[in-house]
């Protein structure tokens, strides 16, 4: 079955035909573009969505995202945005493996299609020119030959008038065997050019035409065998992501799975609590008590005290309602959140004290490791001075040092309030027992009468009613009188200051890098060590900021670092 055979004399329909194939592998290619457009509009479309549900940095929404319901979204949204990943690779293998391909492979067809279809005239215009000169020669013979028969017939008519001349007669003679041998060399150049034509259009149908059309065929074949591999491709490129998009979709019903509803309860409970005890029964209110005065001085005054006191106690017995009264409304509007985050509950604000803690930790450690490696850098330079001027790093070191001193000071403040909120250090009010070294186990029971009065508002701040301020200066005062004739305790070692600490708290006091003072007690375990200046200044210091020699007689000596 070839085409030079079967399909001879249809060079136009096979024109025709070449080029419909290529309109039908353009219109492929089309598609597939078309495709790679929509993969790609859903790829960003996805990712853009995915982007829109994820969670703000720095904000409310990130912290949501530690119950394991929001990490399933969370994972659903970053496993769609894999998802769209995938779809943007079979955009990118469609266009590079099939529409690059194929526009190349089109222009290289057209190029081979002009080439054999322009074979192909240049053969027709051959054997139609060998057919034009075959046509003038036949034409030529023809006229010859009529023109050598009435050279001829008029010969024979001038030989046979006995009125016409014997040169008349010779004239006509010649005149007739001139025609007579052209006519025999126009059929012989008429018989040449037949057979060369015959020739010509033997090898035109039996040799040139089937050559150029088998080219055609095979040009025509390989074309469609191109478009059957591409469609192929197509699919195999589609394939190729099915397991990566199924991971993809594991990943999301793992999410799923991992839910944990007993979890995400603990975590609010976590978030929520307020550290505070539930308010006890309301005290009843006698207003019948002021009735039974009596006319004697003694028992009105005695009158007017049990009611002040039972008024004074009903005050306090109100202020148990704080969970349930909305009050002190516009202290929580006047300013912004305080530094020592103190308008929290106590639950809260440990939290958020110890969080400052750790983000300034970080902080100097970032600093540090800079602050290392800008000191490695001077020893190479001064190594190596062709590398570098020593000197120039100085000035970026002291400003890394500054910086580390900065936020250690800070770091220094915040842990202070973190040991005042966890109950390691006594609270503010208790200064004066601080300064007077008289801080021991009974201080607690202070705290927590303060923290038991205070009234919070529903949105978790808490503030102190006058009454109470009033109670816990008083308590104070009694507690300051009554540790005041107390013997000063003992040294039990001593310690050197690793670091300068800036002692801006209650009870805590202010040590510098290298000085030595007295140990009078060793940290309990909450990371502070209380110590003593020139026998009269004493307070807390944190344990890792100082270096501790033990006397003897305490147990041998023991260095905290």
């Amino acid at each position: 079955m070839s085409w030079g055979t079967e399909l001879w004399d249809q060079f136009d329909n096979l024109e025709k035909h070449t080029q419909w194939g290529i309109d039908i592998l353009e219109k492929y290619i089309k598609f597939v573009k078309e495709r790679t457009e929509i993969e790609l509009s859903y790829a960003k479309q996805l990712r853009n969505l995915s982007k829109k549900y994820q969670p703000k940095k720095n904000s409310k929404e990130e912290e949501e995202y530690r119950y394991t319901a929001c990490k399933a979204f969370l994972s659903t949204l970053n496993e769609m945005n894999d998802y769209a990943g995938q779809h943007e690779v079979i955009s990118e293998n469609m266009t590079s493996q099939i529409t690059v391909e194929l526009a190349r492979y089109v222009q290289e067809l057209k190029q081979e299609r002009k080439s054999h279809f322009h074979d192909g005239r240049k053969a027709q215009q051959h054997i139609e020119t060998c057919w034009k000169q075959l046509e003038s020669s036949k034409r030529r013979f023809e006229r010859d030959c009529k023109e050598a028969d009435r050279a001829q017939q008029y010969f024979e008519k001038m030989d046979a008038d006995i009125n016409v001349t014997k040169a008349d007669v010779e004239k006509a003679r010649q005149q007739a065997q001139m025609r007579h041998q052209m006519a025999e060399d126009s059929k012989a150049d008429y018989s040449s050019i037949l057979q060369k034509f015959n020739h010509e259009q033997h090898e035109y149908y039996h040799t040139h035409i089937p050559n150029i059309f088998q080219k055609i065929q095979e040009m025509e074949e390989r074309r469609i065998v191109r478009i059957g591999e591409s469609v192929k491709t197509y699919a195999e490129l589609d394939r190729q992501v099915i397991p990566i998009i199924g991971k993809c979709l594991d990943g999301i019903v793992k999410a799923a799975e991992s839910i944990d509803p007993k979890n995400d309860s603990q975590l609010a409970i976590e978030a929520y609590k307020s550290g505070f005890e539930p308010p006890g029964d309301i005290e009843f209110e006698d207003y019948t008590q002021p009735m039974k005065r009596t006319v004697s001085d003694n028992s009105l005054s005695n009158s007017r005290g049990e009611g002040k006191s039972e008024l004074k106690f009903g005050g306090k017995s109100k202020g148990k309602l704080w969970p349930f009264i909305k009050k002190n409304k516009l202290s929580l509007k006047l300013g912004a959140t305080p530094e020592d985050f103190s308008n929290l509950p106590p639950e809260q604000r440990r939290k958020k004290l110890q969080q400052k803690v750790d983000e300034l930790n970080k902080e100097i450690q970032k600093e540090m490791d800079q602050r290392d490696a800008i000191t490695k850098m001077k020893d190479v330079y001064l190594k190596n001075p062709q590398m570098g001027d020593p000197a120039s790093l100085d000035h970026k070191l002291a400003e890394v040092s500054q910086n580390i001193e900065k936020l250690r000071l800070e770091a220094q403040k915040f842990e202070a309030w973190l040991a005042e909120a966890e109950g390691r250090l006594p609270a503010r009010s208790e200064q004066a027992r601080r300064q007077s070294g008289m801080y021991d186990a009974q201080s607690p029971p202070a705290v927590n009468s303060c923290a038991q009065d205070r009234e919070s508002s529903p949105d978790g701040s808490y503030t102190e009613e006058r009454s109470q301020e009033s109670e816990g200066k008083v308590l104070a005062a009694d507690f300051d009188d009554e540790f005041d004739d107390e013997e000063t305790l003992p040294a039990i070692g001593t310690c050197k200051a690793l670091y300068t600490f800036e002692g801006q708290n209650e009870g805590t006091i202010s040590v510098v890098e290298g000085e030595t003072l007295y140990v009078i007690e060793e940290d309990k375990g909450d990371g502070w060590t209380r110590i003593r200046r020139n026998g009269d200044e004493e307070g807390y210091v944190p344990t890792s900021y100082v270096e501790v020699y033990l006397d003897k007689n305490a147990k041998g000596a023991k260095t905290y670092i």
